[in-house]
């Protein structure tokens, strides 16, 4: 896929799919710094939203604090606990509000996740909004349909630079 400096990129990346990858995957977490500058690839970054779930963890405030100094703009969402116990903690649907509300400003849509959830949302991006879909994710743990279905894909598992090692 050709890329040139005059595309107008978002990137919208799902926080929490990309920690459980890296630390299930690699016990390492991600360098969200260089997975942003591999999306926009020297393009024109219109915006960059981050989607992250408040769970009160120890380190959480400077993660985020973190996210925000390297270019993220933050969309911050309680973890729901149920009366059973059960958690849940997703941005799915709004990503995919976000990303269809950016399209007609940009040229590139980045998503950053390996869910398969999305593939509707490629297909509605290429084909009504002429944006170009882009993946950025690790393979491993990333639908197949998925990848199938967007412009390019970058697996994060390739290069080491993505990840970082986890503090012990």
């Amino acid at each position: 896929m050709i890329k040139h400096k005059e595309q107008r990129v978002a990137v919208f990346v799902d926080v929490q799919n990309m920690y459980h990858s890296a630390k299930n995957l690699y016990n390492a977490r991600v360098n969200f710094k260089e997975v942003l500058a591999a999306a926009v690839a020297e393009r024109r970054l219109v915006r960059a939203i981050a989607y992250v779930i408040k769970s009160e963890a120890q380190d959480e405030a400077g993660f985020f604090d973190a996210l925000e100094k390297q270019g993220f703009e933050l969309k911050v969402k309680d973890l729901q606990v149920f009366m059973s116990g059960a958690k849940k903690a997703d941005w799915d649907v709004g990503m995919a509000v976000d990303a269809i509300k950016m399209a007609d400003k940009v040229d590139v849509v980045v998503l950053v996740t390996g869910d398969g959830d999305f593939v509707p949302l490629v297909a509605y991006l290429r084909e009504n909004k002429g944006c170009l879909v882009e993946c950025v994710a690790f393979q491993k743990s990333t639908s197949s349909k998925f990848i199938e279905a967007v412009d390019d894909f970058i697996d994060l598992g390739a290069d080491r630079s993505f990840l970082l090692k986890r503090r012990v």
